[in-house]
């Protein structure tokens, strides 16, 4: 497929980047420093805004998807900034007519009981809190789209670099957790998840979530 990657330089990004080449898709990674990615047979890198909607709906235009991996975590209005750029992506998505939108989502929307959220709980860092609820509010801004094909895979409670073993389990709503009560996935792992819902739908119009 021929895909847009929104953020492909960044932590989930790179991941997301990774696979997709790994798999034979034609990448268009679209992020605002070029100059971190080095462009490679089936790569290309075009500086993008993702606040800057007309633009990005004309560099989206001719994909077969987008994936977004936008974050504003690195803003001061972490939440507002990050849904300012959810507003102009959607829009961007919708104008240039792709007909699939996969999204990052966060697993701070993910429930731990009835009605509990994880960013909700006491036990939730301050410091990503911004982040969390921004992705809640991108989670309930998808919802309430009335026409756009889209998915949003949020991952477990830790992320982080690891192993590609293609072996995790697939959830819903709730925060998936292990024997021991960990809640966690490796950053290869969450991008064959994703790159898996991009090359076979099974969550259209969802969230879902994957953790070991």
């Amino acid at each position: 497929m021929k895909v847009a990657l929104i953020g492909a330089s960044g932590f989930i990004g790179s991941g997301l980047l990774a696979e997709l080449r790994a798999r034979g898709h034609q990448v268009t990674a679209l992020v605002a420093h070029p100059e971190k990615l080095e462009p490679a047979d089936g790569l290309e890198v075009v500086a993008s805004d993702a606040l800057d909607r007309q633009r990005l709906a004309a560099q989206l235009a001719g994909h077969d998807a987008v994936i977004s991996a936008f974050s504003g975590h690195a803003q001061q209005d972490v939440r507002g900034y990050y849904m300012r750029g959810v507003e102009s992506i959607i829009a961007a998505v919708a104008e240039a007519g792709v007909p699939r939108l996969l999204m990052v989502g966060g697993a701070g929307s993910l429930e731990v009981a009835p009605g509990v959220q994880v960013v909700d709980t006491p036990e939730f860092p301050e410091q990503w809190k911004g982040t969390a609820l921004g992705a809640r509010d991108a989670l309930e801004r998808l919802r309430a789209e009335p026409a756009l094909d889209w998915t949003m895979l949020s991952p477990a409670a830790l992320i982080e670099p690891g192993e590609r073993s293609g072996r995790f389990r697939i959830g819903g709503d709730r925060l998936l957790t292990d024997e021991a009560g960990q809640s966690r996935i490796s950053l290869q792992d969450y991008a064959v998840a994703m790159v898996d819902e991009l090359e076979q739908p099974a969550h259209s119009r969802q969230r879902f979530s994957v953790a070991y």
